[in-house]
Formats: structure tokens, C-alpha cells, sequence
């Protein structure tokens, strides 16, 4: 895939050769700068580009609810934390709710906090 733009070139590169564990930890970034952008669109009451922005949130905690590997307990609790993220999405939505976004973005960064340090705990020990 060749494209013109070095920018996007960079972008596929470095999605195309990350780690899983990297992958993870940039789709909590994805989805926090969407929670941001939909944010900043609804005080400026650009409600399509809000509504875009939320959209392109709610695939991303899609995307990490159908990667978890259920063989594992904490697959379950990540599942229900990724379910109530996806409906506060939603309710969000609905409402143009910039208080509940900021709850969702706090706890995506929680989670992309709490991900990265596992990482490098994997890391050390190997």
C-alpha cells in the first residue's frame, strides 16, 4: 500500500509493525483523542462531528471488547468495564454529555495508564 501522503505512509508503518502490547495502548490513545475531539464538538455544538467522534470512540471499545481472550478471569471484569464504557458512549451521545465523556476519558486513561505499567512489567521479567 502506497500512499502519497508521508504522514499516513508513517502511521500504517508503525501500526503494521507494532506489538500487540503496543496496539493495545494505541487504541486507548484512539479512543481517548476521539472522547476528546467529540468533547470539544459539542461546546462548540458541532453536533455531527460529535456524534463522528463519539462513533469512532465506540469502535475502538468494540474493537477491544472482541479482543479479549475469555480463557482469563480478568477477560470478564475487562468485558463488563468495556460494556459500561460503550453505553456511557451512548448515553453521551444521546445527550451531548460532555461530563460523561469526561468520565469515560478519565477511565481510558486509567486503563491505557494500567496497560502501559503491565507492559513494562512483562518486560523486566522477561
Amino acid at each position: 500500500m502506497i500512499n502519497s501522503n508521508a504522514y499516513e505512509q508513517y502511521r500504517y508503518n508503525s501500526i503494521m509493525s507494532a506489538s500487540p502490547e503496543r496496539l493495545m495502548i494505541m487504541l486507548f490513545e484512539g479512543a481517548i483523542k476521539f472522547v476528546k475531539l467529540a468533547r470539544k464538538n459539542i461546546a462548540e455544538d458541532d453536533i455531527a462531528s460529535a456524534n463522528y467522534n463519539i462513533s469512532r470512540a465506540q469502535d475502538i471499545i468494540a474493537e477491544l471488547e472482541c479482543s479479549l481472550d475469555m480463557s482469563y478471569d480478568l477477560s470478564e471484569n475487562l468485558m463488563e468495564i468495556y460494556g459500561f464504557l460503550y453505553g456511557q458512549l451512548v448515553d453521551a451521545n444521546v445527550k451531548k454529555d460532555i461530563n460523561t465523556l469526561d468520565i469515560v476519558e478519565s477511565m481510558l486513561s486509567e486503563l491505557k495508564d494500567t496497560w502501559g505499567e503491565a507492559c513494562l512489567k512483562l518486560k523486566k521479567n522477561a
